[in-house]
């Protein structure tokens, strides 16, 4: 798929009414069977409302019922921007910035960036992780001081986070409240497949791994052992690092509140990596 530009973006939706009309096709098809008088035919646009009506009835269909937009007064050719800015950034897009393109307020902004965040989460979804299975957890917020796995301290601003990565694969991450092993096994065994080989760090609790049902190896980071065989977490480390990377150069600091929807914008992200150009047309094709 050729590079969608900003020009591209501008010459398919110049106006709310190209945004309407593609959430309407994409919702609902370009013709249908009407819900009401079960005739079937196009419906035709609703002057002075964002609907569509029935050639035969007269019944009201809104596309955009049931999305981030449905109650918002920001226009749809605005949010249609600032999902495209979101899927051409590789480190986010913070609210300041989209204040700026889009002309809205700050706290309209942060509130567009949010409902995208959240879109982005549903649209990639979880799947089933199998073959190579990197397990990682780490915390985000501040700077460690120490080595090893820091305790989630009462009032610290530290946000504890779980990665499950299949290698070659997708990618799937929680905010969790500690690191012991009965918070994060349900995830493992939700997430990842019977059987998988799972490659981990030395923390104590995935020693219980193999008498879960997996095949399970680790590598000793307190002696430097960065690999063990097969056996690595350079993958997951990765995405970490550049999940640190970006909120601290973006956003400068998240919420423990807020951290669920940026890892699924950085999900979403990562698990379309082999297709950046199909972001944007993937978000638009899910309503």
């Amino acid at each position: 798929m050729a590079n969608f530009t900003v020009t591209d973006f501008f010459k398919r939706f110049s106006t709310d009414d190209d945004c309407l009309d593609h959430l309407m096709e994409v919702r609902h098809g370009k013709s249908l069977d009407c819900p009401k008088c079960g005739k079937h035919g196009k419906f035709s646009r609703v002057k002075k409302i964002p609907a569509y009506q029935c050639s035969w009835c007269g019944h009201h269909i809104h596309p955009m019922v049931g999305t981030p937009f449905e109650k918002s007064r920001t226009p749809l050719q605005k949010w249609f921007y600032a999902m495209y800015l979101f899927t051409t950034s590789r480190h986010g897009v913070p609210a300041k910035e989209l204040q700026r393109q889009l002309g809205v307020t700050y706290k309209c902004a942060w509130r567009i960036g949010h409902e995208i965040r959240k879109y982005m989460t549903e649209v990639d979804g979880d799947s089933g992780l199998s073959g190579h299975v990197e397990v990682d957890e780490s915390f985000i917020g501040g700077k460690d001081k120490t080595i090893g796995h820091p305790c989630a301290k009462s009032g610290s601003k530290k946000v504890a986070v779980l990665g499950m990565v299949e290698r070659g694969g997708d990618i799937i991450t929680r905010v969790i409240p500690d690191t012991k092993g009965k918070t994060l096994f349900p995830h493992i065994i939700e997430h990842v497949e019977q059987g998988t080989t799972i490659s981990s760090d030395e923390l104590h609790a995935y020693k219980t791994l193999p008498k879960l049902g997996y095949t399970h190896g680790r590598v000793k980071h307190k002696i430097e052992q960065w690999v063990n065989g097969i056996h690595h977490t350079n993958t997951i480390e990765g995405f970490w690092s550049h999940l640190k990377r970006s909120i601290l150069g973006t956003h400068i600091h998240v919420s423990r509140k807020h951290m669920d929807k940026y890892l699924g914008e950085f999900e979403f992200r990562y698990n379309m990596r082999s297709n950046p150009e199909g972001m944007f047309t993937r978000l638009l094709s899910s309503f």
